[in-house]
């Protein structure tokens, strides 16, 4: 049984919180500016002293509408600046924040608002509000406060009015009563069966999240001045924990939700960071290959993206050959200057989370200048629990423990967890939480290793571990990153649970599909389901299933695989907010045409 722990030189006091952050800022420096506004074509900047003002004018509101210490408040918005205003409102009146997807139905929402006991929702527009007035049957009463509305005053302007009445000593009192080990956020957990749990976090956890983070090497990077777009929903605890680790580290941020034109964004904002999950990562190596294809410089592109993975790698080895390097360079002046470009020309970094990265796709952006550096955690470790940096980096792993944790793996190769940001239980669920934790530590369901060094590699979630009906255990993660590096490919989903052999259902990239039927002849109206079984079509993604097969054994490659007519969503549910696929849901839902590959002849 191995293990590896990190010791922490920071401390948390009993009376610290989290709303401390930005007041302690606007504290010490009330003119360094803490976040920015996009004003037009610009992003103006938002003092410390204005940021806290707002905030307290806010609190004020929210308490002169009843919310009081200790209670729950739901926060149903797309990422703005907003919410975060709001997020530390919330705490400075002593309250507790509970975060929803904007993407959720009603269902969940209800859900939500039922466990948590949340007595006042916050939610962004009319769509929301329609949502929420669908609910029948919620046994407490709610207040509705809205962010936009058509007509009237919108909940910066109403609470800002309304709490004109109270004290800002009032809020202040608030603010600084609330202990270390007080709830700061109910996060509820977005998993593929059953209900979703309310994982509690404290302020000790979220404090310990940003001095972890700001104690590792990324300190070097995360300073004064530099800048961040935040674009993930702030309802996700990665989103949320390192916006509060940019703000503590003096690192501007901005915040858009407007994604279909966040590259041309990036070229404005001129981020220094850029915080991500694997699948955006794919999604911009994808379509730089793809459109590189289509302009007849596919081969330049697939040597220089070849290249920057073997400089990266082989500079991970400190064996960088001369050969080697003349093509980076010159491939620096032809490719990679271009995507760091097309990311706004500045970026040092990105942080990658939320699921596995892929050695690949990291030794990719690492090559071309913009080193990612893969994390890991759960909602249940408030984040990340442990992260490459650039003293401690080791492609294809998820990186060391951040300063005070520990890493444990069972005997059955699940990883197991302990230390300052791992959570302490789920809201008014003492079974779940006694399911989930055992001796003081963390199941996460996650399989993997730790070396000497402390490097943790994630190989597979325990409950997706396939076992063939030969008794082959096959863990599909490796196998599906492989083919997703295909630009046309944009999921892969291996099968084969209790089955005779492995298959896989893949799906099409809808942005990739017309540029690839140009390509081959065929009609520009046939649809994926029209060629489905064309040869070309299944050429091309047998060659990616290939190429995945090469990484296993025989016993565990793929021997068939199906081309679903769509490709997976959210809004159709096989996808999370933050990207990763239901397997569960997929496998559920696609049932019939699993039976039909291991039926049909």
């Amino acid at each position: 049984m191995s293990e590896f722990s990190a010791p922490a030189k920071f401390t948390i006091g009993e009376d610290e919180n989290v709303a401390s952050l930005i007041f302690g800022i606007a504290e010490r420096t009330p003119a360094h500016t803490v976040f920015r506004l996009k004003q037009g074509s610009d992003w103006a900047p938002v003092r410390a002293d204005e940021a806290t003002a707002q905030i307290t004018a806010l609190a004020k509101g929210l308490a002169a509408s009843g919310v009081g210490q200790g209670d729950r408040v739901a926060l149903l918005s797309r990422t703005r600046i907003e919410w975060i205003l709001l997020d530390f409102a919330i705490w400075s009146a002593g309250a507790i924040t509970v975060p929803i997807y904007d993407s959720s139905s009603a269902a969940q929402i209800e859900w939500i608002l039922r466990d948590s006991g949340a007595t006042t929702i916050i939610l962004e527009d009319d769509a929301h509000r329609k949502l929420f007035e669908s609910i029948e049957g919620l046994e407490q009463e709610v207040r509705v406060i809205q962010i936009d509305t058509a007509d009237g005053p919108g909940a910066v302007e109403a609470l800002t009015a309304a709490g004109v009445e109270i004290s800002d000593e009032e809020i202040t009192k608030r603010r600084t009563s609330v202990r270390a080990t007080d709830p700061a956020t109910l996060i509820y957990t977005s998993g593929t069966t059953g209900r979703p749990k309310g994982c509690e976090l404290s302020h000790s956890n979220m404090l310990s999240e940003v001095r972890g983070v700001l104690e590792s090497s990324l300190n070097t990077l995360l300073v004064d001045g530099k800048r961040m777009l935040m674009f993930l929903p702030l309802a996700h605890v990665l989103a949320h924990a390192i916006t509060l680790v940019a703000i503590e580290a003096h690192v501007e941020v901005g915040f858009t939700n407007d994604i279909p034109n966040l590259v041309p964004e990036f070229a404005v904002f001129k981020p220094s960071l850029i915080l991500s999950v694997p699948r955006v990562f794919e999604k911009v190596y994808n379509t730089a290959r793809q459109k590189a294809h289509d302009d007849g410089k596919g081969k330049i592109f697939d040597l220089a993206a070849e290249t920057a993975i073997e400089y990266a790698a082989a500079r991970q080895d400190g064996n960088v050959g001369l050969v080697l390097k003349v093509k980076h360079a010159i491939f620096d002046k032809l490719v990679y200057a271009k995507l760091r470009a097309a990311l706004g020309g500045v970026c040092e970094l990105a942080i990658s989370g939320g699921a596995p990265l892929g050695a690949r796709l990291g030794f990719f952006f690492s090559g071309i200048g913009i080193p990612v550096y893969e994390g890991y955690g759960l909602t249940e470790t408030t984040a990340a629990f442990a992260v490459n940096t650039p003293n401690h980096v080791k492609v294809g792993t998820v990186g060391r423990p951040l300063a005070g944790n520990t890493v444990r793996i069972a005997e059955d190769g699940e990883i197991m967890l302990r230390g300052r940001v791992v959570f302490g239980e789920y809201w008014r669920n003492p079974q779940a939480t006694a399911t989930a934790i055992e001796d003081g530590w963390f199941h996460t369901g996650d399989l993997g290793s730790v070396d000497s060094e402390g490097y943790i590699t994630i190989t597979g979630r325990k409950k997706e571990l396939i076992v063939t009906a030969g008794g082959k255990n096959v863990s599909p993660a490796g196998l599906e990153d492989v083919i997703r590096a295909d630009s046309l490919v944009s999921q892969a989903v291996v099968v084969g649970d209790a089955k005779p052999f492995v298959a896989a259902l893949i799906t099409i990239d809808p942005e990739a599909f017309p540029g690839w039927k140009e390509r081959n002849g065929k009609p520009a109206d046939a649809s994926v389901s029209d060629l489905a079984n064309d040869p070309d079509l299944r050429g091309q993604v047998q060659a990616a299933v290939d190429e995945a097969n090469k990484t296993v054994s025989h016993a565990e490659a793929i021997k068939k695989f199906r081309i679903l007519p769509a490709d997976f969503s959210e809004e159709t549910g096989e996808m999370t907010p933050t990207l990763k696929v239901k397997r569960n849901v997929v496998v559920d839902k696609f049932s019939g045409d699993i039976e039909e590959i291991y039926t049909k002849k």
